[in-house]
């Protein structure tokens, strides 16, 4: 007779709600898997309930920007614990910002990976629906940020408000002068983007960091093709929001 094989629990699922993207990935207290990226708008009941039942997990970390999706982790994690990331829950970072309340709680989870992988002061770049800068001083404590409009943003909406202007695919431009309307997208889309980057990254350290080390770590979807050309980026990690929700889990257990 065959005896069914026991799998060990894994200690947790994380989850990130964005606006434009759901991302979910089982983790250990040390190391996330392949994270699994859906469109947040199809993130339903059923959805979740297939990929929670994979395997059985000790809690269920979620960061969401998207209130109205909520009810839908928690109806499906049942009795499974699920700790949600806020300003209350301890980060390993302070917080020294007038309304914590307030801050996105993707960007308290960035906050919290970039000082326990790379260190203070550091700043977190994320290039998703929007582009946040995230500051964490040399004593460890979040102390704020900038929202400016994300990349895919701004191209699609040239494609949406223009009759004759493409849908671009971003990629790495050829040269700074286009010689086909699409060229000339992409010269302005990249190379205008890193100029945004780079002037809101020059006054933040003029500001605040103008004789320290600083760490910029950059992530999300479009980290790799802006961060390509910048000096000023320190590294990139792709997943460090899902890192942040692993570091968190571990303060939190």
């Amino acid at each position: 007779m065959t005896r069914p094989i026991l799998t060990r629990p894994l200690d947790y699922l994380l989850v990130d709600i964005s606006n434009s993207y759901t991302k979910l990935v089982f983790a250990s207290t040390k190391r996330i898997s392949t994270p699994v990226r859906i469109v947040t708008n199809k993130l339903s009941s059923s959805v979740f309930s297939r990929f929670l039942g994979q395997r059985t997990v000790r809690k269920v970390v979620v960061s969401s920007v998207v209130p109205k999706k909520n009810r839908t982790i928690s109806k499906v994690a049942g009795k499974t614990r699920v700790l949600w990331l806020n300003s209350t829950v301890k980060l390993g970072v302070g917080i020294d910002y007038p309304a914590p309340e307030t801050i996105g709680a993707d960007r308290l989870a960035n906050a919290a990976a970039v000082a326990a992988l790379y260190g203070c002061p550091a700043i977190v770049v994320d290039f998703g629906t929007a582009v946040t800068f995230d500051i964490v001083s040399a004593r460890r404590n979040y102390i704020g940020g900038v929202i400016a409009p994300g990349l895919e943003a701004m191209t699609n909406f040239l494609y949406q408000r223009t009759a004759l202007l493409p849908k671009l695919s971003l990629k790495e431009p050829g040269r700074a002068i286009g010689r086909s309307t699409i060229d000339a997208m992409l010269s302005g889309a990249v190379f205008g983007y890193r100029g945004l980057v780079r002037e809101i990254l020059t006054r933040i350290r003029a500001e605040r960091f103008s004789r320290r080390k600083l760490y910029v770590v950059a992530t999300g979807g479009y980290a790799r093709l802006i961060a390509a050309q910048l000096p000023e980026i320190t590294a990139v990690c792709p997943h460090l929001t899902l890192e942040g929700l692993r570091i968190v889990a571990n303060l939190n257990s």
